[in-house]
Formats: C-alpha cells, structure tokens, sequence
C-alpha cells in the first residue's frame, strides 16, 4: 500500500548513532543529560528574559528567539533519537519521517538567520550607537524576525518537497539518527543530479546569505573597534560580541562542513557526527554561552535566585 502516489514505503527504520551493543545505554543516559541541559538552559533562558524587564531589548529580543528555536529544534530530533538506544527496530512512519524533516528544515535555517539579525544588531549597537533605539525599533526588530522564520518555512518547502517527489522503492533503512536530506537521498530509487542540485543550491543560500551578512557586520564593527582611543572602551565592544562570534563559528562551521562537501567526500558515518554537533551540542552550548559571558544576564540570574531562596 502506498504512502502517496511516489513512494511504496510506508515506514523507514532509523540504523541510530552506532549499532555496538556495548554503546547503546551510555549513548542514551548521555543524550539524555544533553537534552535535559537544552531544555533547563534554553527554557531558563526564555524565561528569564521574560520576565525581566531590563532585559526587554532588541539584542534579547533575537537571544529570547534564539532560545526557542534551540529547544524546538533539539526537541524534534532527540527524543526520537533516544528511542533507536533502547528499542530493537526504530521505525518511523514515512508522514513522521517528513514532518521531522521540515521542522528540522524550518529551525536549523531560522537559527542561521537569527544569528545573522543578532550579528546586524551588534553592528548597530557599536558603529550607530546614538541611533540605537531609532534603527532598531519595536518594527525593525519584528520584521527581521519576519524574515528570519520565512526564510526558515521557504527553505523547510524547499527541502521537504524535494523528498516528496522522490521514490523510496524496497530500501526503507535510513543510515541515521533521524530523517535528514543527504541519508533520503542516497535511500531513494529515482534521486537524481537535480535533486542534489537542489539541496546544494537552498544550503549555499541559507548558509551564504547569513555568512556574508555576519562578515559585513562584523567588518564594520572592527573597523569601529580600531577607532576607539580608550583600551577599556574596545575591550567592553568585543566582550559584546565574543559569545555571539563563539556561537556563529560553532553552528556554521559544523553546519558546512556536513552539508556543503560533495556526499563522496563526506561518508554517511562522519556526517553524522558533524549532524550531532549542530542539532544537538551547538542547541545545548548556546545558552551557557550567553549567560555566563553576558553580566545583564547573570545579574538577572542573581536576582532571580535571591528571590526564590528569600521566598
């Protein structure tokens, strides 16, 4: 019975991280502590910025946004992964299989947007200081944020529609963790040049437009940073941007180098591993990155603390 007028499948089993017996309960009370760091860091995060009110800015605006699309997509990837630790057979219906897929999709692209909108407001905060508030007004913020999910629910079509089209003949086993585009593809009986044209051109574009956008901001912001006489005063500008850079680097380094190499250059296994970095490790980091490098969030932290102690 077909799942729809493309494919006879109507299920795939996901092989998982490893298939060595001996790993299989270490790797998921280890993933499990991950994901229970993502959701207490990330819903501690959103939180906190929620509730406080000199935190109700344009740059924890997108840190608020950031959080959330952290949680939602570790969230849609890793209690499904849990699952292939402790289950003989880890099947997941071909519907489940590309819904996984466009929520990945849809969030692991808004975050490479976000952390581009975070890098333009960091360039207006240190190159337009006095225009600060003017530049990025309530609207400004809403429509980059606009433009941040769009781009993310373009490019989910993109990919998820690319799959649609595919036929998955008798193979339904997915040399992976969870349903993502490079091990379907391989999978698929018809999966053409165009296909993989088509996931090559939609990757370049989510990672290049964000890439370039972050190394113009960040062109402006240094040329800034030189013209300031005070030592003290460059120090305060870098320390404003060194955890969103430590951010940038993490996700798109690890992002790049599992999509934008030829298949043949990347085996499957290694591109797993690069795919754990950025959907599971970056999501995690995040906002440990942020509250321990940043003082208004760690003053928060502190008073937020002495009230539920005093309490």
């Amino acid at each position: 019975m077909a799942a729809d007028n493309t494919s006879s499948v109507t299920e795939f089993i996901l092989t998982g991280l490893t298939n060595q017996p001996g790993l299989q309960l270490p790797l998921f009370f280890l993933f499990l502590g991950f994901y229970m760091v993502t959701v207490l860091g990330n819903l501690g995060l959103i939180t906190l910025i929620g509730l406080n009110s000199h935190l109700h800015t344009p740059m924890y605006f997108f840190l608020f946004n950031l959080s959330f699309i952290d949680f939602s997509y570790s969230s849609a990837i890793i209690p499904k992964m849990l699952m292939s630790f402790v289950s003989k057979k880890n099947i997941i219906s071909y519907t489940g299989c590309m819904t996984q897929l466009f929520f990945f999709c849809f969030f692991v692209v808004s975050e490479s947007f976000i952390l581009s909108a975070m890098a333009y407001d960091r360039y207006v905060a240190i190159c337009k200081p006095l225009l600060y508030m003017v530049t990025m007004s309530p609207q400004v913020c809403l429509f980059l944020l606009v433009g941040v999910y769009g781009m993310g629910a373009l490019a989910a079509l993109a990919h998820t529609g690319n799959i649609l089209f595919l036929t998955f003949c008798a193979d339904n086993l997915v040399n992976h963790y969870m349903c993502d585009i490079l091990p379907l593809l391989e999978l698929s009986c018809n999966s053409s040049y165009m296909n993989n044209l088509v996931v090559f051109a939609v990757v370049a574009i989510d990672i290049g437009v964000p890439i370039v956008a972050i190394f113009l901001s960040y062109g402006f912001i240094l040329s800034s940073i030189f013209h300031i006489s005070s030592t003290e005063g460059r120090s305060k500008a870098f320390s404003t941007c060194s955890s969103h850079i430590i951010a940038v680097c993490l996700f798109f380094g690890s992002g790049t180098f599992a999509y934008l190499k030829p298949p043949s250059a990347v085996p499957l296994d290694q591109g797993k591993v690069c795919t754990v970095f950025y959907t599971i490790v970056v999501p995690m980091l995040n906002p440990l990155i942020y509250s321990l490098r940043n003082k208004d969030v760690k003053l928060a932290m502190k008073k937020a603390l002495g009230r539920i102690t005093s309490s």
